[in-house]
């Protein structure tokens, strides 16, 4: 096995710190069941890579083994952030056959921490990861490691996220404040419900923590599946109205 340094992590404030603590605690009181966990999005650049990366590693932190798994086979964020020293191979690799699972992870210098790139892009992402050898994939690292943590692409344009979610044993939707529509994220987690995942939270992100009021408007804003997982900084993105669901069709992430 091949060991890496995962370049790119920033050291975190008390305030981020402490809501990757209480997001890991969050998860650990779901059930020791809630192995292989799915980070997922409504939209690009919403900043679920980044959470799935820094939840990972707190949970590294606690003790436990954990495979951070990325497979966004269409536009990798971990690898453009993170990779070092390795990662040229990866999940798309093993998928087409080309590589043995064994051949295409790392150990990080994060001690209890492992990685696994998404590896070249292929031309067929979604038949790969509904493959009988992804099933096979998660089956193995659920038995090696404490938690599975899987990084997928955005809901908007493609259908890999739910794909991927009906080999997991629950997922978080990561949702940006001020740019993502109620309907638009309740929209985004029935389709992920229907897979038959469960749904164990949702992190409003970059969030104006400097405002008053926040706690009030973000309850009414999102309810019962909110929980507040970090802010990042504000940051400009398109944003997307109720109907965005509406327009959705198979196409790059």
């Amino acid at each position: 096995m091949h060991r890496i340094t995962l370049r790119g992590l920033k050291e975190l404030d008390f305030r981020r710190q402490e809501a990757y603590h209480t997001l890991r605690s969050n998860l650990e009181f779901c059930g020791k069941t809630n192995k292989v966990i799915e980070i997922t999005s409504c939209a690009p650049d919403e900043g679920k890579s980044t959470i799935a990366v820094y939840l990972a590693k707190s949970i590294a932190d606690n003790g436990k083994k954990v495979m951070l798994l990325d497979a966004d086979l269409r536009k990798s964020a971990l690898v453009e952030k993170y990779q070092g020293g390795g990662g040229k191979s990866g999940l798309s690799n093993f998928l087409s056959g080309q590589m043995p699972f064994e051949d295409i992870y790392f150990e990080t210098d994060i001690p209890n921490l492992y990685i696994t790139f998404a590896g070249p892009i292929p031309p067929n992402p979604s038949e790969l990861l509904g493959s009988p050898y992804f099933q096979g994939a998660v089956d193995t690292l659920r038995r090696t490691f404490d938690y599975v943590i899987i990084d997928t692409p955005p809901l908007e344009n493609v259908i890999d996220a739910a794909v991927i979610a009906s080999c997991c044993d629950g997922y978080i939707l990561v949702v940006e404040d001020n740019r993502i529509s109620y309907r638009f994220a309740q929209q985004v987690k029935e389709q992920l419900d229907r897979t038959g995942c469960r749904n164990l939270g949702c992190v409003l992100n970059k969030v104006n923590m400097s405002g008053k009021g926040y706690n009030g408007r973000y309850y009414r804003k999102y309810g019962k599946y909110s929980y507040d997982g970090g802010y990042y900084g504000r940051t400009r993105g398109k944003a997307y109205p109720d109907n965005a669901m509406d327009r959705k069709a198979d196409g790059p992430g």
